[in-house]
């Protein structure tokens, strides 16, 4: 046992020495080209108060950095650090400026550095950063009432209908959630790929996107065959709110920003059409418990799962927001869809077998577009 463990520590204590003797001797010289230091930053939250501008920002560069001057709209402008001096790689700061912004304008802001490289920053519409307070916090958790909870607990009123399908009618449905699992997937894959962007560059988040994406569908695929089954009836409708719950914070937090912003016609916009977008999410997580009684605490529970992390992303959105972590979070439902994508065909295909028919049927392939189309048309009055 020691002789094994020996032999897992050598060969890491060895790449540790190649790595330190590789950036320790600069390796570069002899080929007469030396790396630049490169200085980069990111701005991760803007707040506007009485008190003028306060930005959060982020060395993301490869190396350390100054900031030596701030102008506001072409004007130089005092400003204090907190903390002061040299950023590090990675490490943040807030720089706080005494600016009178002026509401509903565009400011312009310009960080300079001691090497004299610019970096500019633009507040596109200038209005008073919400500030934590219970008020507030249960105005932000009301509007993801109505985008997540509400919503998915009328689309689940169509259970009693549900269980008068027979088996090609069960498994239209089944193929109408595929449908739109499918369309979240890609909506949710795209959402956090565009935060990624946002982000600190050192991070890598659009490829932290897809390996959380790839991991959180191995781990929750692992946890729910645990058994050596498939899961089915109440265990298959936890995983579908999980995974649409997961959707749901990204919705959240869609709102969360815009109205954080000031955009409350965009926010109000996104609230109706997320309402009528996730009707039906509520009907494909009631699809599994057709053969099942469920007990009243179910539904509720499977409604709490699916539609309350919405409240969190307002949240999230409103007041503490970051990209990178909201691509992560967003990573990690594109992963949780594809887990439970892979559950529900597999039903599909189990319930088709036990009536004798072919699951890849034109009643399927109808359910399936259906699922595409209804999903697709809702997002619309999003995007409008």
């Amino acid at each position: 046992m020691r002789k094994t463990w020996l032999w897992i520590i050598l060969p890491l204590v060895a790449l540790a020495i190649a790595i330190g003797v590789f950036l320790s001797s600069n390796p570069l010289e002899p080929l007469g080209v030396s790396a630049p230091p490169i200085e980069k930053l990111t701005v991760e939250r803007t707040l506007l108060d009485d008190q003028g501008i306060s930005l959060f920002v982020r060395a993301s560069g490869s190396e350390p950095m100054q900031i030596a001057q701030v102008q506001v709209d072409g004007a130089y402008w005092n400003f204090t650090q907190t903390p002061p001096g040299e950023l590090p790689r990675l490490q943040t700061a807030w720089i706080k400026l005494p600016y009178p912004w002026v509401r509903d304008e565009t400011h312009h802001i310009r960080f300079i550095t001691n090497t004299g490289i610019g970096f500019d920053h633009e507040i596109a519409v200038a209005v008073p950063t919400p500030q934590i307070s219970l008020s507030r916090i249960l105005a932000y958790a009301l509007l993801g009432l109505y985008i997540g909870v509400m919503p998915v607990a009328l689309g689940m009123l169509f259970y009693p209908a549900l269980k008068q399908l027979g088996g090609q009618g069960m498994k239209f449905i089944l193929a109408l959630t595929v449908g739109m699992l499918a369309f979240l997937l890609v909506d949710t894959l795209e959402e956090g790929l565009e935060l990624a962007t946002q982000s600190a560059s050192a991070f890598s988040a659009s490829a932290l996107v897809w390996l959380v994406a790839i991991t959180s569908f191995l781990a929750i695929l692992a946890i729910g065959r645990r058994d050596g089954k498939s899961p089915e009836g109440k265990a298959l409708a936890s995983y579908l709110a999980l995974g649409i719950g997961w959707h749901n914070l990204g919705e959240g937090l869609a709102v969360g920003t815009a109205f954080a912003a000031g955009e409350a016609a965009l926010g109000s916009l996104l609230v109706v059409g997320f309402t009528l977008h996730n009707i039906t999410e509520g009907i494909g997580i009631a699809a599994p418990l057709v053969d099942a009684r469920p007990k009243f605490r179910t539904f509720l529970g499977l409604v709490a799962l699916a539609g309350l992390p919405a409240v969190i992303g307002t949240w999230i959105g409103a007041f503490t927001f970051s990209p990178h972590w909201a691509a992560v979070f967003l990573g990690i439902g594109v992963g949780a869809i594809l887990q439970v994508m892979v559950e529900v065909g597999a039903y599909l295909i189990r319930t088709a077998h036990r009536s004798g028919s072919n699951w890849l049927s034109m009643v399927s392939l109808i359910g399936f577009s259906l699922g595409l189309i209804v999903m697709y048309g809702t997002a619309l009055l999003v995007n409008f």
